[in-house]
């Protein structure tokens, strides 16, 4: 009897598999940066995003309602020293290792929005599906960036698009409503003087395919008139609710009583309205007003070539989030999502590894907690408050000595080692005000004590004899006495640096790859004499390389 095999549809590339093994670093608050008040929950994290990811897994996975993430798009340029593929390939790694992670990341109920172009976007897609699974895969967000062709090229993008996915199957039903545009309202008008307002209407017809025995009937209208409809329709209700809604004045025969009924809405019975996946830019801003925001704070000093306004990451969190919900941006570039997330009343996390997090983010989020008015602040009333707290990643916790041999960095004090061995082994950093040892705990009876103190047996027996019988601990130190082990059934020692040793990559600080971004159709408008000596894509492209600066991807 044949077995069947398994199979399931995947993108495949080269280097796929070969997935870092992360060290878990601890965040080191640096002061002199954070701002504004001292509770606050909001973080800005200075550092490689794939290790600022890691760290965070322990105590924030399943936590973050809302992520958005605009990476660096792959633009055929970016890898140089490479053929397409793997090129191609290492982009797709990269995006892979941390979209695993902020998988962990998001919420039961959470959703994650990724910016995209079109070099990526159906790979990334693809790649999606198997990270998320196909079956939380939500829309596909077309946002038109520009405001005119880019008279250019022959066929100039005028679009990027936004992945979403959520963590679970429907996840889109818990999306709020927008409020509603002023376009909206004005198909909201009363030519019958109703009292209960303005009101727009829907046909009371539908296709007869889709109706049921008790939705064909002839209507007699108040005025006696009898309406029969073609074969091909009938009516969008049964004829007791018909005669109901008549009877509330709901239905609407037009200003001579003999139209076709139709169905009121009242204006002030609409609290939203729901999106949909086109999203202009004169609703959402375009890069053009993007550049606009960041200019007015840093002038010159912007060196983002495809910023995002702060309508278009308003939207997102107005849709999936709610105020007081926690939201993630791990490529947070020149600070936007943050900045937003701050006036909407949102908690947030962002990552940049770049000098930016301070020439830029820092700064920009100050002046956000200042009560600055670019952006949407004006539209939400922002008037300053609150504030964020300034983190940098630990530096690796073995690093090797001139013989190569794999020691404790010397960078760490007590305190940091012992919040670094909690978090290795899977515990939260808790000391205890009262016993020394009770540094860590995992579950309300186990906890870990770090020391670089060689352990002996009295030491040993005075912690058992302050330890309860359902206690259990976990002693890890540079060296013990041998009669320490195997001592006490509920005490486990261990040896630092040998423990961690091949548990993951050590002395590591880096996972990004610098390439140069070309954003190929957000340069100043084209003049006059540049239809003469550009005539190819490749040409526009070539140009754009050499006036772009270099900057790091992850």
């Amino acid at each position: 009897m044949s077995k069947k095999i398994l199979q399931k549809l995947e993108l495949s590339w080269i280097g796929k598999g070969d997935e870092p093994k992360l060290e878990p670093r601890i965040l080191i608050e640096n002061p002199e940066y954070s701002y504004g008040d001292v509770d606050t929950e909001n973080m800005l994290i200075h550092g490689d995003n794939l290790l600022a990811l890691k760290a965070l897994e322990q105590n924030y996975a399943g936590k973050i309602k809302c992520i958005y993430i605009d990476p660096p798009y792959n633009t055929g340029s970016a890898f140089e020293h490479y053929d397409d593929g793997v090129e191609h390939s290492i982009w797709l790694s990269l995006i892979r290792d941390r979209l695993k992670l902020l998988h962990s990341l998001l919420s039961n109920d959470g959703s994650i929005w990724i910016s995209i172009d079109d070099n990526e976007c159906h790979y990334l897609k693809v790649l999606c599906d198997e990270i998320f699974g196909r079956s939380n895969f939500i829309a596909n967000v077309v946002w038109q960036k520009r405001t005119s062709p880019d008279n250019r090229l022959k066929l100039g993008p005028a679009h990027d698009y936004i992945l979403v996915y959520g963590k679970m199957p429907l996840t889109h039903k818990l999306f709020n409503q927008l409020a509603i545009s002023d376009s909206r309202r004005k198909d909201f008008k009363n030519p019958d003087n109703d009292p209960r307002g303005a009101w727009a209407s829907t046909d009371c017809t539908a296709q007869a395919g889709h109706g049921t025995t008790n939705q064909f009937y002839t209507l007699i209208t108040p005025s006696g008139r009898e309406i029969e409809l073609p074969d091909n329709l009938c009516w969008r209700f049964t004829k007791a609710r018909m005669e109901e809604e008549i009877t509330a004045g709901r239905i609407w025969f037009g200003k001579d009583g003999k139209g076709v009924p139709r169905k009121k809405t009242y204006l002030s019975e609409i609290n939203g309205q729901n999106a949909w996946t086109w999203w202009s830019n004169l609703e959402v801003g375009h890069n053009q007003e993007a550049k606009k925001e960041i200019n007015a704070l840093f002038g010159d000093k912007n060196t983002f070539d495809t910023p995002k306004p702060e309508r278009l990451v308003a939207r997102i969190f107005r849709l999936a989030s709610n105020p007081g919900n926690l939201v993630l941006d791990s490529f947070l570039g020149s600070g936007t999502t943050a900045a937003v997330a701050h006036k909407l009343g949102r908690k947030y996390i962002g990552i940049e590894l770049g000098e930016h997090s301070k020439s830029h983010c820092h700064p920009r989020l100050k002046a956000v907690v200042n009560g600055e008015q670019g952006g949407i602040s004006k539209e939400v009333n922002w008037k300053g408050g609150g504030g964020f707290k300034f983190y940098t990643l630990a530096p690796s916790l073995l690093n090797q000595d001139r013989f190569g041999n794999w020691v404790i960095n010397k960078e760490y004090n007590p305190s940091m080692l012992a919040a670094a061995m909690a978090k290795q082994e899977g515990f939260s950093y808790l000391p205890s005000e009262h016993k020394y040892w009770k540094q860590g705990i995992s579950s309300e009876q186990d906890y870990i004590f770090t020391t670089t103190q060689f352990l002996t047996v009295e030491t040993l027996d005075s912690i058992h004899a302050e330890m309860q019988p359902e206690e259990s601990l976990l002693i890890c130190c540079k060296a013990f006495q041998k009669e320490c082990k195997n001592r006490y059934p509920n005490i486990t020692i261990k040896k630092i640096p040998q423990m961690l040793l091949n548990r993951c990559e050590f002395n590591k600080d880096d996972y990004s790859l610098n390439i140069v971004n070309l954003p190929h159709d957000e340069l100043a408008e084209p003049k006059e004499e540049d239809f003469d000596t550009i005539q190819t894509v490749q040409e526009i492209r070539d140009k754009q390389g050499e006036e772009s600066t270099q900057q790091s991807l992850f």
